[in-house]
C-alpha cells in the first residue's frame, strides 16, 4: 500500500491496462476519475519506462467524460481558443492563469453555494477575478503587455462604474453584455499589441 502522505501509483501497460499499486488491483479510467473526483492524489507511470505520464491519462480521462451524452462540459468556443493558443507565444502563461482561475473557483463554489447567490452574479464575479489574474499572469511573462491591460481594464471599469447604490443590484443582461464587450476589447488590444511586437 502507498503511504498515505505520498500519492498512489498507477502502472500503465503496454496492452493499456491500469494496475493501482495501492490496492492491487486493476482499475478503468472510470476508476481513476471517482479517485479524483474523491480527491485521492495518484501518479500514472508507464509500466515498462517508469515514465509519469499522468498528464495525458488526466487528458484521455476528461475526453471520456466528454464523449458521454449530456455531460460536455466545455464549450466548443473554449476548446477552439484553447487549441489556438498551442505554439503561440502565449502558450506559456495559458497553464498558470488557468490553474489560478480553476483554484479560485473552486475555493469560491462553496460560499456561492451557502448563500443561494445569483449564478449571474456568480459569473460576474469569477469574470472579474479572472481577468485580474490574467493580467497578473500577464505581468510575469510581459509587464508591458500587463499594464496596457491593466489600463484597459481600468479605462472600461471607469466609464462603467455606477454610482454606489444602498445595495448591490442583481446583474442584467446589459451588464453581461457590457461585460463580453469590455472582455472583447481587451482581446483586441492584445491582439494589437502582439502584431506591434511581431
Amino acid at each position: 500500500m502507498a503511504r498515505s502522505n505520498e500519492p498512489t501509483v498507477i502502472k500503465k501497460y503496454a496492452n493499456r491496462r491500469l494496475y493501482n499499486t495501492g490496492t492491487s488491483m486493476y482499475v478503468t479510467l472510470e476508476n481513476l476519475a471517482a479517485m479524483v473526483k474523491g480527491n485521492e492524489d495518484f501518479v500514472v507511470q508507464d509500466a515498462k519506462t517508469g515514465e509519469d505520464i499522468t498528464h495525458s491519462v488526466l487528458t484521455q480521462i476528461i475526453f471520456e467524460q466528454e464523449n458521454k451524452g449530456g455531460q460536455t462540459l466545455m464549450p466548443i468556443t473554449f476548446l477552439r481558443q484553447l487549441i489556438r493558443f498551442y505554439g503561440d507565444q502565449m502558450q506559456m502563461v495559458v497553464p498558470a492563469y488557468l490553474e489560478q482561475s480553476m483554484a479560485a473557483f473552486q475555493r469560491e463554489q462553496e460560499s456561492f453555494r451557502a448563500t443561494s447567490a445569483n449564478p449571474l452574479q456568480m459569473m460576474e464575479t469569477q469574470v472579474r477575478r479572472n481577468t485580474e489574474m490574467f493580467r497578473e499572469a500577464m505581468a510575469v511573462f510581459n509587464p508591458f503587455m500587463a499594464n496596457a491591460l491593466g489600463t484597459a481594464a481600468e479605462a472600461a471599469k471607469g466609464a462603467s462604474a455606477p454610482p454606489k447604490p444602498t445595495a448591490p443590484p442583481a446583474p442584467t443582461q446589459d451588464d453581461l453584455s457590457a461585460m463580453r464587450d469590455q472582455l472583447a476589447e481587451m482581446q483586441r488590444r492584445i491582439e494589437a499589441l502582439d502584431a506591434k511586437k511581431n
